[in-house]
């Protein structure tokens, strides 16, 4: 809801001209009204102008960063670069994995929120952003002046994997998905879809498992897959977690990758690399750093910029044939 001077003199039991002499220092208001409507703005967030912002007793210098869960490794690195720019230039971060970060989203404690978290509502974002409080998100795209977007380019690389899985002689699929109403796997799996489809590759959604992003649920499809009478020869997973715990437990059931199954990853964790996964690597502590830099150029009021694409890069290596 956005708050105006009506709705301050109606709380405050004042006319809107005492408000507004109040907040321009006018010698006409006591004290005492004028610390009444002055906590008033505050708990209801409402700055109008440069006059306004000075209502803030002081800036918090903080910013908040909300995403989905620890189970992620890659969130380590989007935090790193978060911190890098924001301790840069004295703000605080405010770390928070939970629908009730909503409270911190308020410019008594923080300045401005970075977001990656399909929990989060579109309908919070849009009730929380205003002009003094900018939202950067990183998993969507929302209309609104005060709500920035930087997005990764998920169709481009995914599809330019797959046709190299296809190039190299794979036919029989599998895809591996996360939460199916995020951005995130929507244009993976449309890729992934649009790819075979081009090459006249059947898929059946019986091939389809629905994960969560976290290991666990990779080797629950992993183990779903050894007792398929028909084995795909290649699973193609939109994230590393989810990869990396079906490998393993291929591995543990006795069947080898790449050899008898290949596996895709996307994101590129530290772990990817250790284990030689094939994936599309995201430059995640630039994304975090970038989203940093975004989101304090808005709390000082520089808006307006489009919307920044990411371009991740494929990483061709030993979890599937060469």
């Amino acid at each position: 809801m956005n708050v105006g001077i009506k709705d301050i003199a109606k709380a405050a039991g004042v006319s809107k001209s005492t408000v507004s002499n109040a907040l321009n220092g006018k010698k006409n208001v006591s004290d005492e009204t004028k610390k009444m409507i002055l906590d008033l703005c505050q708990e209801l967030n409402y700055y109008p102008n440069a006059a306004g912002r000075s209502l803030k007793m002081s800036e918090s210098r903080a910013i908040l960063f909300n995403f989905s869960d620890f189970d992620r490794s890659f969130y380590l690195k989007i935090i790193e670069g978060i911190h890098d720019f924001a301790s840069g230039n004295d703000f605080d971060l405010i770390i928070c994995t939970s629908k009730s970060c909503e409270k911190y989203m308020r410019n008594s404690m923080t300045d401005g929120a970075i977001i990656l978290d399909f929990r989060m509502e579109n309908e919070t974002l849009l009730r929380v952003a205003r002009e003094n409080y900018p939202i950067v998100v990183l998993d969507r795209t929302i209309e609104c002046p005060y709500i920035e977007s930087i997005a990764v380019n998920n169709s481009a690389p995914m599809a330019d994997m797959v046709q190299g899985l296809v190039d190299r002689n794979y036919r029989n699929f599998a895809f591996l998905g996360g939460p199916e109403q995020t951005d995130d796997n929507k244009e993976r799996y449309g890729a992934f879809l649009d790819v075979l489809s081009k090459n006249s590759i059947p898929f059946s959604r019986e091939n389809y498992f629905s994960g969560d992003y976290r290991e666990r649920s990779g080797g629950k499809a992993a183990r779903i897959i050894m007792f398929m009478s028909e084995k795909p020869d290649v699973l193609v997973c939109a994230n590393d977690n989810m990869a990396i715990g079906a490998i393993r437990c291929f591995r543990e059931m006795g069947l080898r990758v790449p050899e008898d199954i290949g596996v895709t990853g996307f994101d590129d964790c530290e772990l990817a690399k250790i284990l030689g996964l094939t994936t599309v690597s995201i430059p995640n502590f630039e994304r975090g750093y970038l989203a940093a830099r975004r989101l304090i150029e808005n709390i000082h009021g520089k808006r307006g910029e489009e919307k920044l694409i990411i371009n991740p890069l494929i990483k061709w290596r030993k979890t599937v044939r060469q």
